[in-house]
């Protein structure tokens, strides 16, 4: 019978998110993962494989963990923009947060890697997929409750629109240390609700 592990895989997937955050995967070294998590060299081959399986590991647990949350604020009853206002805000609130904007940077390594790697590609394009489909639906609804105007025709490019602006935040915190910046755009964003 094989010994039961002595950490929390989801905690250290999280943890590695940090770690590809801050560093990017071409900058984190095996050391940086080993000191970062806290787990010997052979649990982390074990449990997760190579870097790279860890990478992609921790880039599916961040993307599905955001898109679940995403889709189920979509899907509450209510406000549609009340909703999407919601997640613009919290996105504005953790890239704030010094101790939780790291997970997010992963973000750019992984696309970074979409080029080189067919399975972290795959994962943005399904995610796409199934975001902008949550986004178009809510709209659906919003424009039958009279939410948003006639004017906004093309309801398919307004929730392509806010899938990649949830992703243009992430790379505006990445680039500028100007907070003020972050609501500048997550406000310019929601105006489209109002056009």
């Amino acid at each position: 019978m094989g010994r039961s592990k002595e950490f929390d895989t989801t905690l250290v997937l999280h943890k590695a998110m940090e770690i590809f955050g801050h560093y990017g995967y071409e900058g984190t070294s095996l050391q940086n993962l080993l000191d970062g998590l806290g787990i010997a060299r052979q649990s982390l081959y074990d449990t997760y494989g190579t870097k790279k399986d860890l990478f992609i590991l921790a880039v599916k647990h961040y993307v599905n963990e955001k898109s679940a949350t995403t889709v189920s604020i979509l899907e509450r009853p209510g406000s549609v923009k009340e909703a999407v206002a919601a997640i613009f805000k919290e996105i504005v609130t953790v890239l704030k947060d010094e101790q939780r904007r790291n997970e997010c940077f992963i973000l750019h390594s992984a696309v970074d890697q979409v080029p080189h790697n067919p399975e972290i590609a795959q994962l943005f394009r399904q995610d796409s997929e199934r975001l902008e489909g949550a986004f178009y639906a809510a709209l659906v609804r919003a424009r039958q409750q009279g939410e948003l105007s006639e004017r906004q025709q093309d309801l398919r490019a307004l929730a392509r629109y806010l899938y990649h602006a949830r992703y243009a935040l992430t790379q505006a915190a990445k680039l500028s240390p100007n907070p003020a910046l972050l609501d500048d755009i997550a406000a310019v964003t929601l105006s489209a609700l109002d056009a």
